[in-house]
């Protein structure tokens, strides 16, 4: 495990696990949103973005988590190994809100640059409730292309093997 993506619907515990598994591991860590987020919440330009997620994808070894299904393929192409959260609806939009209200008006470290504080948004809310629906079937097919180790967490509790396997 040199290089590792954790994917899956957002509110699920993508960044928590990445930071613990680079903590085991050693391996560098990177969060998609501190690139992708400008202050103010101002996303990058597409163009722009596709560029650093390559660059990003190009360095020997890393963990990054965060899906951005639209440069799913430049981390896919360089990935030795997936992990895949595909934990139900229910618990990625509890997770989602109690982050949201636990956390509102402060600035997760490390995960978001000065500016993009936890805020209440119901668009993001409605994101995570439609991610199954909407956008987790066009994900699954990126990964169906890819030949490394894909690792399928179906519920939190599930983590347990990754742990042992990282050991």
């Amino acid at each position: 495990m040199q290089r590792v993506m954790v994917v899956g619907c957002p509110g699920l515990g993508k960044s928590t696990l990445a930071r613990e598994l680079a903590a085991a591991t050693g391996l560098p860590l990177v969060h998609l949103d501190f690139h992708y987020w400008q202050a103010g919440w101002v996303p990058t330009d597409k163009s722009v973005w596709a560029e650093k997620v390559k660059e990003l994808a190009a360095d020997p070894c890393w963990i990054i988590d965060g899906n951005y299904g639209g440069t799913l393929e430049y981390r896919v192409a360089r990935a030795d190994t997936v992990i895949l959260l595909d934990f139900p609806t229910h618990i990625c939009f509890f997770r989602a809100l109690r982050r949201m209200l636990m956390g509102f008006t402060k600035k997760r470290e490390g995960e978001f640059v000065d500016g993009c504080e936890e805020r209440f948004d119901w668009k993001f809310l409605w994101f995570v409730l439609n991610y199954k629906r909407a956008r987790r079937s066009r994900d699954l097919d990126k990964l169906a292309q890819f030949d490394g180790q894909i690792l399928r967490f179906e519920h939190p509790k599930e983590l347990e093997r990754l742990w042992r396997l990282v050991g």
